[in-house]
């Protein structure tokens, strides 16, 4: 009886090293060799390629700004040349390159009395030069050496400039005396000085003009006025 019993104690005693032997024995494989997840194995790749994908991006807005900069400036270069282009190129006389002052170096002045109305002179002063000129505001008369000016007629100043082009003429009208004789001091010159305004009153617009008078001289008064420089000889007379 004895011998049965010891027999299944050696038996099981053989097996467990037997099992031992072969490695079919239980192990803690977890805490021998962790494991990464798939995600944590992807996030250095992930990164990576969020930091090219940043350096690619800033690159081409780097890029992009630069070239929107350089096509910009070409755009405003081409602008420039083309404003330039156009302002050295006057068309008209809207342009202030292509105006100047009327005076006696770019025009021709003659002063004659005319016989209706009775006691009036026509001013006409025709543009000679190459560019639009400009008759601001009314002449200033000189008869001989005369110390006073004679007063501009209200009623007749343009609601703008006169502006001649090349060729053009413009005109003023004198009242040289009163027809009812009641102006004084009344004298009869031989010498008379256009002068011109320029673009403020009372400034110089520039050489005067000295036109010839009829042989016999012409006779004023203290009535002495003249109309704005206007562009219609018919209205110049009319006043």
């Amino acid at each position: 009886m004895r011998k049965l019993h010891a027999l299944p104690v050696a038996l099981l005693a053989t097996l467990a090293l037997t099992a031992c032997q072969d490695g079919t024995s239980t192990k803690d494989e977890g805490a021998a060799k962790p494991q990464l997840t798939s995600s944590a194995k992807a996030t250095p790749t992930a990164t990576a390629t969020t930091a090219t994908t940043a350096a690619t991006g800033a690159k081409d807005k780097s890029s992009g700004t630069a070239a929107n900069a350089k096509n910009g400036t070409s755009v405003a270069a081409t602008n420039a040349k083309g404003q330039k282009s156009k302002a050295a190129k006057p068309t008209g006389p809207a342009d202030p390159a292509n105006r100047v002052s009327c005076n006696g170096s770019n025009t021709t002045v003659t002063a004659q009395p005319v016989p209706r109305p009775l006691n009036h002179m026509l001013i006409t002063v025709r543009n000679t030069g190459s560019k639009y000129c400009d008759l601001t505001y009314f002449p200033v008369l000189r008869f001989d050496e005369m110390q006073w000016v004679p007063q501009p007629i209200e009623d007749s100043k343009p609601q703008a400039v006169t502006t001649l082009a090349p060729g053009e003429s413009g005109y003023a009208g004198v009242v040289l005396s009163a027809a009812d004789g009641s102006g004084e001091h009344g004298r009869t010159s031989h010498q008379l000085t256009v002068g011109f305004q320029g673009r403020t009153p009372n400034s110089s617009g520039g050489p005067s003009a000295t036109p010839k008078l009829p042989a016999a001289g012409v006779y004023y008064d203290s009535s002495l006025a003249v109309t704005y420089w206007l562009r219609d000889m018919d209205q110049a007379l009319s006043y």
